[in-house]
């Protein structure tokens, strides 16, 4: 998958919306806990009732693993199901990897082609020969953690190193890598302010914003600072979307939840002059 196949899939469907599958077994309808793998039915439940309102699906990896190997085999199935029946949406393991070069090796070995995800989330600290080894591997992304959405983002990302906050120092470095012109990044949504900077660093890369939704995050924000000639935003939406219903209508509840969103995305677009193409 290319940007311009990302574009295409924005402006088709009117949308930039990502759908954050963090599976928690506590919080799926009970009904589900019956079958032989909740996990996977609940997913694919909610990509069947949303595929058409959303570009991009990211499984938090953590939610799977942490039910062991049961869990990993409900993360095969989701991404096989994915690139099986739409291959046309992008998919991001959200894994926050990040080791020394043969390790993140093998973690891109692991999510980039035995498992073909299009994308993986990857934390920066360790530096270019922990990030490298994901961008070699032709025709994925690499997704960059650069400013996150949550408090603890002020613990380090937004202090000074020599005269630029941290999380500048990430950007402008990260684009001196082999193979940079694969990288995205993470920018929260709770971060809104920080778009306008962040777009002078990287005007054409796309951004996947988490944060909008029961984070907080304001859409309208993220797209006044944010938005380029490409849309570059991927704006993720989990737990507002997928548990917006504990009963047997939690997909249709979820796909009421997605076209709110969604439709809230086209009068962005709108807004913004972003053209259009004919379908």
């Amino acid at each position: 998958m290319t940007i311009d196949d990302i574009h295409e899939q924005i402006l088709k469907k009117q949308s930039f919306l990502s759908v954050g599958l963090d599976v928690d077994l506590n919080k799926i309808p009970p009904h589900l806990l019956q079958t032989e793998d909740p996990i996977f039915e609940f997913c694919k439940a909610i990509i069947d009732a949303t595929h058409d309102l959303a570009v991009a699906y990211k499984p938090n990896t953590a939610f799977f693993e942490a039910y062991g190997l049961k869990g990993w085999h409900a993360l095969e199935k989701t991404i096989a199901y994915l690139n099986e029946k739409h291959p046309e949406v992008f998919t991001i393991a959200d894994a926050k990897r990040g080791d020394i070069g043969n390790t993140s090796a093998m973690y891109a070995k692991a999510f980039l082609e035995d498992m073909n995800f299009d994308s993986i989330t990857v934390a920066p600290y360790m530096g270019k020969d922990s990030v490298e080894p994901f961008l070699a591997v032709h025709d994925k992304f690499t997704i960059l953690l650069a400013l996150t959405s949550n408090e603890g983002a002020f613990d380090f990302q937004t202090k000074k190193t020599g005269d630029a906050e941290l999380y500048k120092t990430v950007l402008e470095t990260s684009k001196t890598w082999k193979n940079s012109q694969n990288l995205m990044y993470v920018v929260g949504a709770t971060k809104a302010e920080y778009f306008k900077e962040i777009r002078k660093i990287i005007p054409h890369n796309f951004i996947l914003v988490p944060g909008v939704g029961a984070q907080g995050g304001s859409l309208e924000e993220v797209c006044k600072y944010g938005i380029n000639n490409k849309v570059g935003l991927l704006v993720n939406s989990s737990r507002a979307i997928i548990y917006a219903s504990t009963g047997e209508d939690f997909a249709e509840k979820a796909r009421e939840e997605a076209i709110k969103v969604q439709q809230q995305m086209a009068d962005l677009l709108l807004d913004s002059q972003i053209s259009r193409i004919v379908i």
